[in-house]
């Protein structure tokens, strides 16, 4: 049975280590914000450049790209709706980002929790065969605590290594997601900015400001 906790906690090392590789790839700065797509935000002028940036964004898929061509595709509309609506898709980003990490987190939990258990096992089982036996050959006794202590070394060898990937992973996910929204409102302010302003939008900006002054 105390091979059990061990053969478990090796497993959950395994899927640790997995998680972190793969995580670790999918964060990558170029990979989330690829530097075309950067350029092409900060270079962005006018509404009349916006097939290029289009063009830019679906040649480097990414969650980025994504965000500014979902926000493209709503040009039409208002710029506090076009920012809600583009808020709301970017929450859907940010969890696709942040997968895996959850199963880090559950990691760091019960990783030496599970060692704890084997640890605990393992002792009762020790002093079970004292009582049964009676006298206990002194190096067979400190060999048995040296085995039930190892799978507590190992809970604790698989959780800090989780938790030191879940917790750089998290503030990278954060960092992340603060660039992609300054890239979003950029994009947005620089549209908006320098879209002229309808004649009918006009008259009902200048009906606003009157109602507003009365």
């Amino acid at each position: 049975m105390h091979t059990f906790f061990i053969v478990l906690l090796v497993l959950t090392s395994i899927v640790a280590l997995t998680f972190i590789v793969e995580r670790g790839l999918a964060l990558r700065w170029n990979k989330v914000i690829p530097p075309a797509v950067r350029h092409g935000v900060e270079f962005y002028h006018s509404p009349q450049e916006l097939g290029q940036l289009r063009s830019v964004c679906e040649q480097h898929p990414a969650a980025c790209s994504r965000l500014l061509l979902f926000a493209a595709q709503h040009v039409d509309w208002t710029r506090e709706e076009n920012a809600e609506l583009t808020e709301t898709r970017a929450r859907h980003e940010v969890s696709q980002l942040e997968r895996g990490l959850v199963i880090l987190e559950i990691i760091v939990g019960i990783a030496p929790l599970l060692g704890l258990v084997g640890t605990i096992y393992g002792l009762i089982t020790l002093f079970g065969s004292m009582n049964s036996l009676g006298a206990v050959d002194n190096s067979k006794f400190a060999q048995g605590i040296s085995l039930a202590l190892n799978a507590t070394l190992l809970g604790l060898l698989v959780a800090i290594p989780a938790l030191i990937a879940w917790s750089y992973y998290s503030k990278k996910v954060e960092n992340l997601t603060v660039e992609m929204e300054t890239l979003c409102d950029e994009f947005l302010r620089k549209h908006y900015h320098r879209t002229p302003v309808s004649g009918a939008a006009a008259s009902d900006l200048r009906k606003r400001k009157i109602t507003d002054a009365v």
